[in-house]
């Protein structure tokens, strides 16, 4: 079977369907994170990976330990989970391993929030928009979005947009170094929350879905140990699209399903938005923080409003004490 060879990295089965309903060969993937590399790789660099494979006839699935045979020159960084476990996350610094991956059908790639194991240092403060599901879904993830940019606006925060790849959007503020992981959680927060109350009526900071009532749903739950999908990393959904950057000007006129593997290389041209729209870093207001840490984690907060829930179905559901008639 032909084969083909590039820095080093030697790839295989290029003209297999990478999954159904992708529109893409795996060629079509290895072609395009190396013309993307030089962009794509300094999202990477320094940072614990957790990739999206998908192999013939499997269904995706997420991967974070290196496998043991992969190439000694990828380097790995160490992490413990909560139930003792250690994971060896792949770092991707170069554009060999980026093909190396490639090569093993990654098609997503999402890195933690902090480099290194710095768990406690954030670069990055994300909202994730994540629209209800249905017609006209993207165009409310854009609305959400703006209440996002105003929020943070009056709180003194520039932030820069990109698709999610999906159907969402990801608000991104650059971060300067110094601010603790529960305070940037604590902040994310309290701009989802301003912005709930900007428009109630679209938003909503509701964690658990069947409380959400048909509204966009700000996520602010990407803090601490979570991992967004990078800035030009392929997602794996129908039509192979790729999580894209668009300014805010021009985010009410794109559709998710305008940048894909095939048209997101002719779209940059060259550039690298990403980078070149970037804020500069900036620091969270006291007062935002403090905000933030009397408004309850939302996942937590679910998982108690849940067992209150089931302690109340299971004391409906005893039976009596029996009649003494």
């Amino acid at each position: 079977m032909p084969q083909e060879e590039r820095a080093g990295v030697r790839l295989t089965n290029l003209d297999q369907p990478l999954f159904p309903d992708a529109g893409a060969t795996k060629r079509d993937l290895v072609d395009y994170l190396d013309a993307v590399a030089d962009r794509l790789v300094p999202v990477l660099s320094g940072r614990a990976l957790s990739v999206v494979r998908v192999l013939r006839g499997q269904a995706s699935f997420v991967q974070k330990n290196l496998p043991a045979y992969a190439p000694a020159w990828i380097p790995t960084l160490e992490m413990g989970t909560q139930d003792r476990r250690v994971v060896h996350y792949p770092v991707c610094d170069d554009r060999r391993t980026l093909l190396w991956f490639a090569n093993q059908r990654a098609v997503e790639y999402h890195p933690t929030l902090f480099q290194g194991l710095g768990s406690d240092a954030p670069t990055h403060m994300v909202l994730d928009i994540d629209p209800p599901e249905g017609p006209g879904a993207f165009s409310l993830a854009v609305q959400g979005a703006v209440l996002v940019r105003q929020a943070l606006t009056d709180a003194g925060l520039a932030a820069l947009a990109k698709t999610s790849g999906a159907k969402g959007v990801h608000v991104v503020v650059p971060l300067a170094s110094g601010q603790a992981a529960t305070d940037v959680a604590a902040a994310t927060r309290a701009i989802a929350a301003r912005a709930e109350r900007i428009d109630p009526a679209l938003a909503t900071t509701a964690f658990v879905l069947e409380e959400r009532a048909g509204k966009v749903f700000l996520d602010s739950t990407r803090a601490g140990g979570a991992t967004v999908a990078a800035t030009y990393s392929p997602r794996a959904r129908p039509g192979a699209p790729v999580s894209f950057p668009v300014a805010w000007e021009d985010l009410a006129g794109v559709s998710p399903s305008d940048f894909t593997l095939h048209t997101a290389p002719r779209l940059l041209a060259g550039a690298d938005p990403w980078s070149e729209r970037m804020p500069p870093p900036q620091r969270l207001a006291d007062g935002l923080v403090e905000e933030g840490h009397s408004i309850p984690i939302a996942r937590v907060a679910a998982m108690h409003a849940g067992k209150r829930r089931a302690a109340t179905r299971r004391a409906a559901e005893r039976p009596g004490p029996p009649s003494s008639g």
